[in-house]
């Protein structure tokens, strides 16, 4: 038996002599050129499955001045990233719209500002086509660092209004934090609390916000910072439960830090929803539906704004010519209550 691992790799030429074809014709149809009839493409298809051919991807990308790679890079620690199912969501719809492409990702997240200077090195070294960036603060310099790249950023950029050429996929934060405070108030609830994001990002701002928009005169002592975590959804509820100890409904900026406040609820003996409403934001499957009790919350897509992430960058990428002359506009999706046991 013959170990195809010794075996040496097929080449242009081999690829051209099997189908018949010069090997001017193979580059062209391989590198994705044009000017080939479809006969001949077929032929040279066939041979490349028949040979099992793989192209040089260093070859090609001198041909193609591509290099079928995007970076995504998360301005958060890898404890972070990898706690939160909110960042798995998204890498998997920007995974499928890159695969469904043919396209490589590269992961690159920023621990701490040392991050930053090599994060912008790899991606001015010409390693990949494009960067797709989220989970942006609003003094990160890593938009400065990587100007030049084409990037798609996930989540409005705090230092732009989506005008300049800068494209960002989000959803309505504002919108969606409004109709939860407008459901509680409309349960009959009157001392309604906000466990904030951590507001040096514009997403924990727009829901804070939303929050205002409603809860016009809101007792400032109803408000606690946190950090988009469940332990830090705890300790605010513990804040809040400590300065009002009469709240009876709580609006929380991410569905990790509701079910961490309705954990220190649970502990002061308090009834969710009887003795205080609890709303979430992201309903994020099933960590939703299995919290104690099911969580009700604001529904953003997140996979699919991982997908339009990838795509508008795809599409700002392509050369092929007139069928994509526009530039990329940023999209900003809907959301959705979604009413479960907690409110």
């Amino acid at each position: 038996m013959t170990d195809q691992s010794t075996q040496p790799r097929p080449t242009l030429e081999a690829v051209a002599a099997r189908a018949g074809v010069s090997r001017a014709t193979v580059s062209r149809v391989v590198n994705g050129g044009e000017g080939v009839r479809e006969p001949l493409v077929e032929r040279v298809r066939r041979a490349v499955d028949e040979l099992g051919y793989v192209p040089n991807q260093a070859a090609r990308s001198l041909v193609t001045r591509r290099h079928d790679a995007v970076a995504v890079v998360i301005a958060e620690p890898e404890t972070r990233v990898f706690a939160d199912p909110f960042f798995a969501l998204q890498l998997r719809g920007i995974s499928k719209e890159l695969t469904a492409h043919d396209s490589q990702l590269v992961l690159l997240l920023t621990e701490g500002r040392d991050d930053h200077a090599r994060v912008a090195r790899y991606l001015a070294g010409g390693h990949v086509d494009g960067a797709l960036v989220f989970s942006l603060h609003l003094d990160d310099p890593l938009p400065s660092l990587i100007h030049g790249v084409p990037t798609v950023y996930g989540g409005r950029p705090g230092w732009s209004d989506g005008s300049h050429g800068v494209v960002y996929v989000d959803c309505d934060n504002r919108g969606g934090a409004r109709e939860a405070v407008r459901h509680l108030v409309g349960l009959g609830r009157t001392r309604v609390a906000h466990i904030t994001g951590a507001l040096d990002q514009t997403s924990a701002v727009d829901r804070l916000d939303g929050f205002r928009d409603v809860m016009v005169d809101a007792d400032p002592r109803l408000i606690v910072e946190s950090d988009f975590t469940p332990g830090g959804g705890e300790r605010a509820m513990r804040e809040l439960l400590d300065r009002r100890p009469d709240v009876d409904a709580v609006f929380a900026a991410n569905d990790l830090m509701a079910v961490g406040a309705m954990r220190a609820l649970r502990e002061r003996g308090r009834r969710v929803p009887e003795d205080v409403a609890v709303i979430g934001f992201d309903d994020m499957l099933p960590f939703t539906e299995q919290a104690d009790p099911p969580l009700t919350t604001v529904r953003q897509d997140i996979e699919e704004m991982g997908r339009l992430m990838a795509r508008l960058l795809l599409r700002g990428l392509d050369r092929s010519g007139s069928a994509v002359a526009d530039v990329p506009s940023s999209v900003v999706l809907p959301t959705t209550l979604v009413r479960r046991v907690s409110a």
